[in-house]
């Protein structure tokens, strides 16, 4: 699938189950969320904005996507009110079947090494997304960190 057809793919409006991890193997919380995404200019560039809760608290948040086309990479900034709410994550990846996976680094503590973040989209079929990212501790080993299974909204 082209990038093209992916990001015409995706648009729209999505329902689901966000489910984060804070710890590896234990699961701190599954909770609805929503979300849109909308074609920004005539270019290459999609917007995914986002409303859900995190433990009983609401939460918002958004990425704008991109498909490189001089370069052939995916790519995504991204921020939200729980987990970047401090920063801009940027990422940046290659094409996968039915979707792509980018990588960015983030900073939690300016005496600390930066950590990794992966984020895998795949489309399993026209209503169907599952939107998975990954903690990569400075020594590269991953652990899921959130994951978003969506639904079309017809």
């Amino acid at each position: 699938m082209t990038p093209e057809e992916l990001f015409e793919q995706l648009t729209g409006r999505w329902s689901g189950v966000c489910r984060t991890w804070f710890e590896p193997g234990k699961l701190a919380d599954e909770s609805a969320v929503q979300g849109t995404y909308t074609r920004l200019q005539a270019g290459p560039f999609l917007r995914h904005a986002y409303t859900g809760q995190m433990q009983g608290k609401p939460r918002q948040g958004e990425e704008t996507l991109a498909f490189n086309s001089v370069t052939k990479r995916y790519q995504i900034s991204w921020f939200d009110d729980f987990h970047m709410n401090y920063a801009l994550l940027f990422s940046e990846g290659e094409s996968r079947d039915r979707g792509f996976s980018v990588s960015g680094k983030y900073a939690f503590d300016a005496s600390a090494p930066e950590w990794g973040w992966r984020t895998q989209y795949v489309l399993e079929d026209a209503d169907h997304l599952v939107i998975t990212a990954f903690n990569v501790t400075p020594g590269g080993e991953e652990a899921m960190a959130v994951q978003t299974s969506y639904v079309r909204v017809r």
